[in-house]
Order: C-alpha cells, then structure tokens, then sequence
C-alpha cells in the first residue's frame, strides 16, 4: 500500500511539472532596456598606474575624483524578433572630460545579429572614423553553472567566458526568452543574456526593464553607415593606428574589440 501512495504522488508530480512547463511563457519578441555601469575610480586608475612618473595624469585623476561620480551609467536597448537582435545605445552622458571620453567608458556601437546564420554587422565608431564590420558572430566557449539569480524578473542562470584570449566574462541568461542574444557582441547562451559582468574590466550589463511585443521589421534593420571591413581588417587597422601608444593603446584596442 505504502508503495502504491509514493508511486500515485510521484506520477502526480511529474504531471504537475510537465503541465508548468507546457503552461511556461516565452517571449520570442520584444526590448529590452540595458544600464551599462562603469567604475570609472578603477578604470582610471589602473591607467594611471600605468605612468606611475607622470605627475600631470595623477593631478588629472585627483581632479576626477572630487568633481565627478564613482560610477558612469550609460543606458542602451536590445531589439529582438526572428532570431534576429540589434543593440542600440542611447545618447552620451555628455561626460567630456579628460578622462570622461575613455573608450571603455563608453558605448562605440551599433550590433545587429542574426542569431539563425551567426553572422553580424557592426557599426563602430573609433575617434572620429565610423567601420561597418561584417562577419560571423563572435564564437564564445562558455562554461555554464548552476548559480542563478533574478534580472528584471527573470530567473537567470551564471555562464563565464574568456573573450579576446584574457577578458574574463560573467554573464546571466534566461531560457524563458529562447533567443542566444545579448548586449554589445555576446551571444551564443541558450537564452538571452540579461546580465553581463567584466569583473577586472569594472564593467556591467544588466537589463532593467523587458518589453515584450511591438517589434517591428524595420527596427532590426543592420546599420549601414561607415567603412566596410570585417574583423582582421578592422584590427590590422588599429594595429596600425596605435601602434606607437603603448601600453595606453592596448586599452583602446580593447575596447575597441570588444
């Protein structure tokens, strides 16, 4: 008897998690709302330390510190329809100061994705030249766990990642929103990335508001405007550019790459 009342309860569970998950809601379609925040304290002064005999950068970085916020906020939106996304930041916070216009600090880029062929076109804005890189999505070898934690009510489960040989990522995806977007050039999760980390970059991602719905085809257009290379082109470009910089060029060329 006892038996047969664990086996009636057991089939009862099963059937209730398969009818929740029958019943589960996706979103295939909508915007979300992303808050990029930058340390910019951290940021700064790993570049100053970098020049440890200038005195005239550690003057300039004292001055940041008691005239502008520990943290830069820049806010952006992910479209996302058939498979297909486009990130978009918003306008600049008008920070221009010495040290305001760090490239890392802000939002260089317009990303449409096709997540069906794994192709991108990436409009990328560097100094006062304007690249239109075409060429397969970033291919990113993730490591899932099982950490998980709510984003703009969603539950989110931890993948990390290295990018550009020695960028560590951490980044927090849904599968209730079966798409393998996300924010800037990360894809590739099985879900959207609602949460994205560059812990030694002192960078963040995280979405704030998600509207489903009311995408329309002509929202996830690509960019068009700007020189058209792809990755290799675009780097042996900046190689080039910035190749007398030193160690403050391996910065922008990394944020230029990312």
């Amino acid at each position: 008897m006892k038996i047969f009342t664990i086996t009636i309860i057991g089939a009862l569970l099963l059937n209730s998690t398969l009818l929740l998950a029958q019943n589960a809601h996706f979103t295939t379609s909508g915007i979300i709302e992303f808050e990029k925040t930058v340390n910019m304290f951290a940021l700064i002064k790993k570049q100053v330390d970098l020049y440890k005999d200038d005195s005239f950068l550690e003057q300039a970085y004292e001055s940041y510190k008691k005239t502008q916020p520990q943290f830069k906020k820049l806010k952006s939106t992910l479209s996302f329809a058939n498979n297909k996304t486009i990130f978009v930041p918003a306008e600049a916070d008008g920070n221009n100061t010495f040290f305001g216009n760090n490239a890392m600090a802000n939002q260089n880029n317009i990303i449409f994705t096709d997540l069906d062929t794994r192709t991108s076109i990436d409009q990328k804005s560097v100094f006062e030249e304007t690249f239109l890189v075409k060429d397969s999505a970033r291919n990113i070898r993730w490591k899932i766990t099982d950490e998980t934690r709510e984003i703009a009510g969603f539950v989110c489960r931890r993948a990390n990642a290295l990018v550009l040989d020695s960028v560590y990522v951490v980044a927090f995806y849904t599968e209730r929103i079966p798409l393998s977007g996300g924010p800037e050039s990360f894809t590739g999760l099985p879900g959207m990335i609602l949460g994205l980390a560059l812990p030694h970059e002192n960078i963040t991602w995280f979405a704030t508001k998600v509207s489903e719905g009311g995408v329309e085809d002509k929202a996830l257009l690509p960019p068009k405007k700007g020189k058209t290379v792809n990755n290799k082109e675009l780097r042996k470009t900046l190689d080039n550019v910035m190749k007398d910089w030193g160690n403050w060029g391996q910065s922008y060329l990394k944020a230029f790459s990312l």
